[in-house]
This record gives structure tokens, C-alpha cells and sequence, in this order.
């Protein structure tokens, strides 16, 4: 149990460095992107798979956030990613930002999808 908590708490950490990073300037306009997207996820408080869902709920926390970062890590200059390490441990101690704008997106997105399959269900029961 224990090393599970220090992997969840080295997840967030480099949430934290790939939010400093998105921000500099020395980083690449499509890696800011990719950053961008990685960090808007895990920052939001709505997941696209809903964690109630059995074991799919849970794919994106385990599988598909740490592959972001992953790749996220890996496009960023050793130099940039330096420097934000040591202002993310800072950071982690006053909480996380929350990116509203991608869950409001993801409730649209679900809704789209519910009322899509209320739609063909009378379809087909008409």
C-alpha cells in the first residue's frame, strides 16, 4: 500500500512540473499542446470514463493520465523540467488548480452522448 501512495504522489507531483512547463517559453508550441491537454485532464474534476463505471472507470487514472505525463515529460527540455520540479514541490502544497472549462466539456460531451442514445432507443422502439 505504501509504495502506491509514493507513485500516486509522483503522478501528481509531475502534474504539477508539467503545468510549470506548459508555461515557459522555452517549451515548443506543440508540446504546450500536448502539456496542455495532459494537465487539463488530470486537473478536472470530471473524468471521461466516470470512476462509478466498473473497472473502465478507473482506466484513465491508472493507464491513460500516466501516459500523458509520460510522454509529456519526455517532449520537455531537460533544462525547463529542472527548474519546475523544484517550484511543483512547492506548488503541491497549496493544492491543485481546477481547469472547469475541460469538465464542463466532458458533461457535454456525456450529455451529447446520453441524449444520442435516448434518441436512437426511441428509434428503434418506434
Amino acid at each position: 500500500m505504501e509504495k502506491i501512495k509514493k507513485w500516486a504522489k509522483k503522478i501528481k507531483q509531475q502534474i504539477f512540473v508539467l503545468y510549470l512547463a506548459y508555461k515557459d517559453e522555452r517549451v515548443p508550441w506543440y508540446v504546450k499542446l500536448f502539456t496542455a491537454c495532459v494537465v487539463a485532464y488530470a486537473f478536472s474534476p470530471i473524468d471521461l470514463i466516470p470512476d462509478f463505471i466498473p473497472i473502465l472507470g478507473y482506466v484513465d487514472d491508472i493507464i491513460l493520465v500516466p501516459l500523458g505525463i509520460m510522454f509529456a515529460l519526455k517532449m520537455i527540455p531537460k533544462e525547463v523540467l529542472a527548474e519546475c520540479e523544484g517550484k511543483a514541490k512547492e506548488m503541491m502544497t497549496k493544492g491543485k488548480p481546477k481547469n472547469w472549462i475541460v469538465g464542463t466539456l466532458i458533461i457535454l460531451l456525456w450529455l451529447i452522448f446520453m441524449l444520442w442514445v435516448i434518441l436512437k432507443a426511441n428509434q428503434l422502439l418506434s
